[in-house]
């Protein structure tokens, strides 16, 4: 019998490699790190504090609940889901507080809150990965970045199938602070959301002190999920 050749044998190796991811090419695509279906909601612990100028500030500790209401198709002819956001000082009493919506469009999640849509998340999640969260609008770019894919703890649980998308990290130390991410976890979506922006007393008297003039500080994190 005629043996093959060592080169031949690799050579057909990856030519039945090859053959098996074109006839069974990637289908998950990630999507589920923000699921989006009619009656999912997500409940959140919300620690925030506003400073409305120096010696002025408002601290707040409160619960937010997401759920998706309803969708409609837009001129696009794509699905776009509406949720509903509810706040309660105790989780018993509700009361609504606004709307947003979210869509999967072109391998991305967008979100339009407060009349301004933001690419948060792109699909599929791979690390280092970064896009213009602004590509929608007519502002500067504003990169966000995929920095950490793994097991993330948020309060007091731990979500093995998760991503860290950091939309901001600076402070001058002269005239802000910015400092923003969500995290997203597989199967169940947004789990925690931070944002810290400040803008510091620029007065000759106190410049470079980092006393803080102005901003807010909030801090969302997951307590409960599912659907209803």
């Amino acid at each position: 019998m005629r043996s093959l050749h060592p080169l031949r044998i690799i050579f057909l190796v990856f030519f039945l490699i090859s053959c098996s991811e074109t006839e069974n090419p990637i289908t998950d695509f990630g999507l589920d790190y923000q699921p989006l279906e009619i009656g999912l909601y997500w409940e959140y612990e919300v620690n925030e504090i506003i400073v409305f100028g120096e010696g002025d500030e408002e601290l707040s500790d409160y619960f937010l609940r997401d759920r998706i209401e309803y969708s409609y198709i837009n001129a696009e002819g794509e699905p776009v889901f509406v949720v509903k956001r509810e706040k309660s000082e105790n989780r018993t009493d509700w009361i609504a507080v606004g709307n947003y919506s979210m869509q999967h469009n072109d391998f991305s999640l967008i979100r339009n809150f407060e009349n301004s849509r933001t690419v948060n998340l792109v699909f599929p999640p791979q690390l280092d990965k970064a896009w213009d969260s602004q590509v929608l609008n007519a502002e500067k770019e504003d990169e966000f970045r995929i920095e950490f894919m793994g097991t993330i703890t948020v309060g007091e649980q731990s979500f093995s199938r998760s991503i860290r998308v950091l939309q901001e990290e600076d402070d001058d130390e002269i005239t802000f602070r910015d400092n923003r991410y969500e995290v997203f976890s597989k199967g169940i979506g947004l789990v925690e959301q931070y944002y810290e922006v400040f803008t510091y007393c620029s007065r000759n008297d106190c410049l470079g002190q980092m006393l803080i003039d102005s901003g807010r500080f909030t801090h969302m994190k997951i307590l409960t999920y599912g659907k209803l």
